[in-house]
């Protein structure tokens, strides 16, 4: 467990495992893999036992998720993932952020791009966007986590997020994420609007899609990419919003590449 202001979170640091040799010639930027509201750390497992030899890879899980405690006073994703590269010592890193793991991801880009050397972004979502007020998904969201209702958060979560397949993995993630959310209450505050500023970010960036995610987001991402300046997109084809479950492999190549080419100079 890492202390964060008013709690702490659970989080794994391979650089202790990383081959000595490998790690002790070339420590490379950290890869930090930041998970969506829609699942905990675990969905990174398939990406990270891809990249762990070679590379020091830290995940975590947000308050309420997956093996960190619930919050007892409000907190932003940034304000813990700011904490938790300071806690780990992490100067320098690759950051991955899935859907709405990408807002803390691209603040900090934004608030110290001195500390981020690159952006691969999944899905990305900002809560600044316009999102469409007549979209059914909000109103049914609202409802479900104003009632208490895991189950009826877990079906809806099915529906929206897991169109290629509600397989055991994907269910497993959106049913624990629903009880996260209740978890969680109203402790989480908003990170800082990033939408508007996109066009300043000066890191290298990467925005991968499923051509099978939910239209909404499916929309805010590519907006995303087009207003970040030069950043490459990559279009998954099949895959839904489980990114990290659908497509491990490109994802992890992806974060190579960034990798290969911070050690480079070049980004």
């Amino acid at each position: 467990m890492l202390p964060v202001e008013g709690g702490e979170v659970w989080a794994q640091d391979t650089g202790h495992v990383v081959a000595a040799s490998a790690y002790a010639r070339d420590r490379g930027d950290a890869i930090v893999l930041l998970h969506p509201g829609w699942a905990d750390s675990r969905i990174w497992e398939q990406v990270l036992a891809r990249l762990r030899d070679q590379h020091r890879v830290i995940r975590y899980d947000a308050r309420g998720y997956g093996s960190s405690p619930p919050p007892a006073a409000p907190f932003t994703q940034l304000g813990d993932l700011t904490a938790v590269l300071d806690q780990l010592k992490v100067r320098h890193a690759i950051l991955v952020g899935h859907s709405g793991g990408a807002s803390p991801a691209i603040s900090l880009a934004l608030d110290h791009p001195d500390r981020v050397s690159a952006l691969v972004l999944l899905a990305p979502g900002v809560h600044d966007y316009p999102w469409p007020q007549d979209d059914p998904y909000g109103p049914e969201f609202e409802a479900a986590f104003m009632a208490g209702d895991a189950e009826a958060l877990t079906a809806l979560g099915l529906r929206t997020w897991a169109a290629a397949s509600a397989d055991p993995a994907a269910e497993a993630q959106i049913r624990a994420a629903a009880l996260a959310f209740l978890r969680q209450g109203d402790f989480e505050q908003p990170d800082p609007a990033t939408f508007s500023k996109l066009a300043e970010l000066g890191v290298p960036a990467v925005v991968v899609v499923g051509d099978r995610d939910y239209p909404m987001v499916d929309h805010c991402a590519r907006t995303i990419a087009d207003r970040i300046p030069g950043c490459e997109l990559v279009t998954v084809p099949g895959a839904d919003h489980m990114l990290p479950l659908r497509a491990p492999g490109l994802i992890a190549d992806v974060i190579r590449s960034c990798a290969s080419q911070a050690r480079l100079g070049s980004v």
